[in-house]
């Protein structure tokens, strides 16, 4: 039992929450949810629940019509900081891009994060889909790269981070007061990475992670996304809407890593998931249809341009086919502008229902305590995911899932009792990363 196959979870927590009108809700308290207590009471309450990590979203650019959770957020690396003083556990990740940043600065960062959280810190690694993005970084919109210019800068660009971070061997600082030795000269590691895309000497200025090396989260769902995250990723973020996707997905990214040498149990995907928990499927759908009411057709247009490279969607007719508008945001999230056009032409939908059920989107984690549970054991046990990001759909949706949805897992056996390690890789049940340098003398 103790090798038994556990399912993960994690709390994405970002402010007055994903839908881009659940801020309108009646106990969404606004002026309260970007504050540290807010976020500290999420993070505390996922710990309670036992949860692997909390998760941090980010973007660089934002305009009038992007969600209210982007135009007033913490910067990741920030908040996590902070929750890792009032926290114990629960791993802590956050989002930072590869095309708008630099390795030696992201690099030390996390790691530092790493070391104030004793071992807990994870990043997930983006490349920065949106084009508007070049101008809050002195660059135009045509300096963007592609997609995949993007996951090959992204490739070099963890290379050189999983370098700096083994620059230090794990026993490198003795501390040996009697003989003037602050370290060992011979366990220090300079990397002097002269690549395709960044020239990094090394080494970095802060200590080995407890864990190795922090934990790389990865949550691109095109081929390149893919790729990455089969050759480079500890855990991966994803999004598949049914059963039958999840699984493609898992079957795929697993075979993957197996075609890189890596075992593909050490590769953790978890898709994300919005549940919705009512003590009764009546109240249940209420709370659905309480969210849904609350988005306006306006709203749900300007929600469905952000993905199509803020594509104004107004000018067509709303209850006319989807409108044939080519490849308009195939560079930025082209895995799912293409879902996107491929269902509207398959169920003939219409522009108005594109935009509704893209903005609120239904799944099946619509439901009673026992429903959710059974189909967070279903998708486990059929090989669709490995855990959950919990995500807040509605008020209460953390503690709902831990109060009531955790404790029918945990009596299935499904789920642990309380952690198992102090590091996010341990709980994680992925295993200590060895330096490359360790490595070389074996």
């Amino acid at each position: 039992m103790a090798n038994q196959r556990k399912i993960r979870f994690g709390a994405i927590i970002h402010g007055v929450g994903g839908n881009i009108s659940g801020w309108r809700h009646p106990q969404v308290k606004t002026d309260q949810s970007v504050s540290l207590e807010f976020y500290k009471q999420q993070a505390q309450k996922a710990e309670e629940g036992k949860f692997d990590l909390v998760f941090i979203a980010d973007g660089l650019y934002i305009n009038e019509k992007s969600i209210p959770h982007f135009l007033n957020r913490f910067e990741p690396i920030t908040i996590l900081s902070a929750l890792a003083t009032v926290t114990s556990n629960i791993g802590l990740v956050g989002t930072l891009s590869t095309s708008y940043s630099e390795p030696f600065t992201v690099a030390r960062q996390i790691a530092s994060l790493d070391q104030i959280s004793g071992g807990r810190a994870g990043w997930n690694v983006v490349t920065t889909p949106l084009e508007s993005t070049a101008l809050n970084f002195s660059k135009t919109i045509e300096d963007h790269p592609s997609h995949s210019l993007r996951y090959r800068i992204a490739e070099e660009y963890l290379e050189v981070a999983k370098g700096l971070w083994d620059s230090w061997d794990d026993d490198a600082f003795v501390g040996d007061k009697e003989n003037d030795r602050f370290f060992d000269p011979t366990k220090l590691h300079t990397l002097n990475h002269k690549g395709e895309f960044f020239s990094v000497a090394g080494p970095l200025n802060v200590g080995r992670s407890k864990q190795g090396q922090p934990v790389i989260f990865q949550a691109g769902a095109s081929d390149s996304g893919k790729r990455l995250a089969a050759k480079d990723a500890d855990a991966i973020f994803v999004g598949p809407g049914t059963l039958k996707e999840a699984q493609a997905f898992y079957k795929d990214v697993k075979q993957r890593a197996a075609q890189f040498g890596r075992n593909p149990d050490e590769i953790v995907v978890l898709p994300g998931i919005s549940p919705i928990i009512g003590d009764t499927e009546e109240e249940a759908e209420q709370k659905y249809q309480e969210l849904a009411n609350l988005v306006t057709i306006e709203r749900a247009l300007n929600y469905l341009g952000r993905y199509f490279d803020h594509h104004e969607f107004s000018q067509y007719p709303l209850d006319e086919a989807f409108p044939e508008i080519g490849d308009i945001g195939d560079n930025s999230f082209r895995s799912t502008t293409v879902r996107i056009k491929q269902e509207a032409k398959e169920k003939n939908l219409t522009l108005r229902q594109v935009a509704l059920r893209e903005s609120t989107p239904r799944t099946d984690f619509i439901g009673t305590p026992e429903k959710i549970a059974n189909l967070v054991q279903e998708w486990f046990e059929q090989h669709g995911a490995d855990g959950f990001i919990i995500g807040v759909s509605v008020p209460k949706t953390l503690e709902d899932f831990v109060d009531k949805v955790v404790p029918i897992l945990q009596q299935r056996g499904l789920y642990r009792e309380d952690y198992e390690a102090s590091t996010l890789r341990g709980n994680l049940g992925l295993p200590f990363k060895q330096s490359r340098y360790v490595k070389e003398k074996v």
